[in-house]
């Protein structure tokens, strides 16, 4: 591993560059209802908890996916009041009213989400979706089931919100924990649930092309929000990614990584975190994602006739490398 990491520490004195984003396309046309969102999360915490079960009864037409068929049940009354009283979910609901009044550019920024998902997609499903407090579930900031999209808005009330620190958040998940990954993760969600990619195998370069892939679906989806959101890079990440693409690259070729099934490699190019420590601390993580996302691009670009549903069903990883002419700028 040390002759390894000296390689790359010698191939990133050279330089680089990154690439550009596919064009929109035309959603006008597309029929999808505007998306409402409910707001769980406002008329939950705004029920006086000393008529709790009264308060309840009156939600629970609107939120029957939350309370349920029933509220004969004293536990659960019980449960719901000490969920309202939590000290941390009263930290969470204060921040949310004040940064979240209401959710109309979300509500904008979905639908065109959705119109394009219908655009690639015909038979996708418009979600019902809901806005809830999750009581700092910061694994799953979103939820997706049975048509249904859950957003917990207490995940994205910024990097600087002092609840997340005192929770012990790391510091490259609270650089994705604002309003503007919102969507981008909606669409993450959505895309992995109803319209899975399909792989070959399990090298790196199968599993490069795989995150390619998934990372495309978002450059279809969300064709103006910016590259370095759709992959979770602050700005500084992912300017040290455009200038070094191609010497990753070279650490790849140079090193006969590219068709590994070595776990340890993988980890290296794959695995989410502060940065990669096989490259510097200034690197970011998931340098295997951007460059197969950099190939699934350039495939697709030297192919037009191939529509999104067939790279998605494309498994032949090598077929996509070879189609992309991929070679770097520099």
């Amino acid at each position: 591993m040390k002759q390894f990491t000296f390689l790359l520490v010698f191939i990133l004195a050279l330089g680089g560059c990154g690439r550009r984003n596919n064009s929109d396309v035309d959603v006008s046309g597309i029929n999808c209802p505007p998306v409402q969102i409910r707001r769980y999360d406002l008329d939950l915490f705004n029920a006086n908890n000393a008529r709790l079960a009264v308060n309840l009864r009156q939600l629970q037409p609107k939120y029957r996916l939350f309370l349920g068929d029933s509220l004969d049940d004293p536990s659960k009354i019980s449960a719901l009041k000490d969920y309202l009283e939590s000290p941390r979910n009263q930290d969470f609901i204060r921040a949310v009213r004040i940064k979240y009044p209401e959710l109309s550019y979300l509500e904008k920024d979905l639908t065109e989400a959705f119109k394009h998902f219908k655009y690639y997609f015909p038979s996708f499903h418009i979600p019902s979706v809901y806005a809830y407090i999750s009581g700092g579930d910061y694994e799953y900031p979103i939820q997706f089931s049975d048509s249904v999209l859950l957003i917990g808005l207490d995940n994205y009330l910024g990097k600087t919100f002092a609840p997340y620190k005192e929770d012990g958040v790391s510091l490259y998940q609270l650089n994705r924990m604002s309003a503007e990954y919102i969507v981008p993760d909606c669409v993450r969600l959505l895309a992995s649930s109803e319209f899975p990619v399909e792989t070959g195998g399990t090298s790196l370069l199968d599993l490069m092309v795989e995150a390619g892939k998934r990372l495309y679906i978002q450059d279809a989806i969300l064709p103006k929000t910016p590259a370095r959101i759709k992959i979770g890079y602050t700005p500084e990440q992912f300017d040290w990614m455009t200038k070094n693409e191609k010497q990753v690259w070279a650490a790849v070729i140079e090193n006969r990584m590219l068709y590994s099934n070595d776990g340890r490699v993988i980890r290296v190019f794959t695995s989410d975190g502060p940065f990669t420590a096989e490259f510097s601390k200034a690197s970011p993580p998931l340098l295997g994602n951007w460059i197969g996302w950099q190939i699934v691009k350039q495939y697709m670009e030297n192919n037009p006739e191939v529509s999104l549903e067939q790279l998605l069903k494309e498994k032949d990883s090598q077929k996509i490398l070879a189609g992309s002419k991929y070679k770097p700028e520099k």
